[in-house]
C-alpha cells in the first residue's frame, strides 16, 4: 500500500488521523498541490479526478476518503472508527456526510472562489473553472450556519459526537473546523459545548496527523 498526500490539504489529513488512530503506518508520496502536480502526468494517471488523497493498493487507487476509510477499516478492524453495530455504523455515516456535506462543502466552496491562488481552480478536478465572488460569500454563510448547527451536535456529545466511541465523525467536524480557521473562522463565541469536544478531540495524538 502507498498513500498519496499533501500535508497542507485537509482531506489527506483526514486519511492521516484514521491511520493514526489504526496505528497504522503506510508509504507516503507528497502531493504538490501547489506547483500543479496532480494535474499533470503521472498523478494524473493514478488519479483522472486529480485530487488527494490517493491510496494505491495491488495496483487499484482508491481515490475517495470514504473508499479509503472503508478498506483500512475491513483490514483492521480495531479500533472501530465507523461503528460496530448496524445502527452504530449508520448513525456515524449519517453525522459524518452532514459534516462533510455541509461543512466541508460550505468552506471549500469560500475558499475556492475567494483565494487568490485559486483563480481559475474553483472545483477540484482536471478542468478549470473561474470563480464566482457570490459563491464565496454563500459559501462563508453556509460555514458559519454549519458552525452553529455543530454546537447542537456536541451539546449531547457524550463524550464523542456519536457517543463513547471516537469516530469518523469526530475525525471531519476537528480537521473541519481547523481548516475553517485558516479563513480566519473561529467557532461562535457562544459554541462553549463544541469547544469542549474539541479540545477532547484535539488532545488525541492523532490530531496532530
Amino acid at each position: 500500500m502507498k498513500l498519496y498526500d499533501c500535508a497542507t490539504a485537509p482531506s489527506p489529513r483526514r486519511v492521516r488521523i484514521f491511520l493514526a488512530e489504526k496505528g497504522l503506518a503506510l508509504p507516503r508520496v507528497e502531493v504538490d498541490l501547489r506547483a500543479g502536480e496532480h494535474l499533470r502526468a503521472p498523478f494524473r494517471e493514478l488519479n483522472p479526478h486529480c485530487t488527494v488523497p490517493v491510496l494505491e493498493v495491488d495496483g487499484t487507487a482508491l481515490c475517495s476518503t470514504a473508499a479509503i476509510w472503508r478498506y483500512l477499516e475491513e483490514i483492521c478492524p480495531e479500533p472501530p472508527l465507523l461503528g460496530r453495530s448496524a445502527l452504530e455504523k449508520a448513525r456515524i455515516a449519517d453525522l459524518q456526510w452532514r459534516i462533510e456535506s455541509e461543512g466541508f462543502a460550505a468552506v471549500a466552496e469560500w475558499l475556492r472562489n475567494a483565494a487568490p491562488g485559486m483563480k481559475d481552480r474553483a472545483l477540484t478536478g482536471p478542468r478549470d473553472y473561474a470563480q464566482i465572488p457570490q459563491l464565496a460569500e454563500r459559501g462563508r454563510k453556509r460555514a458559519e450556519q454549519f458552525l452553529h448547527w455543530l454546537e447542537t451536535q456536541a451539546a449531547s456529545a457524550a463524550p464523542y459526537l456519536c457517543g463513547e466511541q471516537y469516530s469518523v465523525a469526530d475525525i471531519d467536524a476537528l480537521v473541519c473546523i481547523d481548516f475553517a480557521r485558516r479563513l480566519h473562522l473561529e467557532l461562535p463565541p457562544e459554541a462553549g459545548a463544541t469547544r469542549r469536544w474539541y479540545a477532547l478531540a484535539a488532545s488525541r495524538p492523532s490530531a496532530s496527523a
